[in-house]
């Protein structure tokens, strides 16, 4: 699959959702056209290598990181007070 050109705003807000413990994968590549895999290859790229450690640490198992492992509870993707407004 093809990546798509992305601005620096975009790349912010990808880096951003998949920070946040409730953003799942799937949302990102709704959203931005990314799979998981291009979603790690950007943050490889684009955070510290101490950064990247910590996220991959943090992010890998967690299931609300994958809607196919997340409770039947959790029906939304981010928290209501998430995104900034301008």
């Amino acid at each position: 699959m093809k990546r798509p050109i992305l601005n620096s705003e975009e790349v912010s807000r990808i880096i951003e959702m998949a920070w946040e413990d409730r953003t799942p994968f799937e949302a990102i590549e709704s959203t931005f056209g990314l799979p998981e895999k291009s979603v790690i290859a950007l943050m490889r790229k684009e955070l510290k290598p101490g950064s990247f450690r910590s996220w991959r640490k943090r992010v890998s198992g967690r299931r609300t990181k994958h809607e196919s492992l997340r409770p039947d509870d959790i029906l939304r993707a981010y928290c209501p007070s998430q995104y900034k407004h301008r």
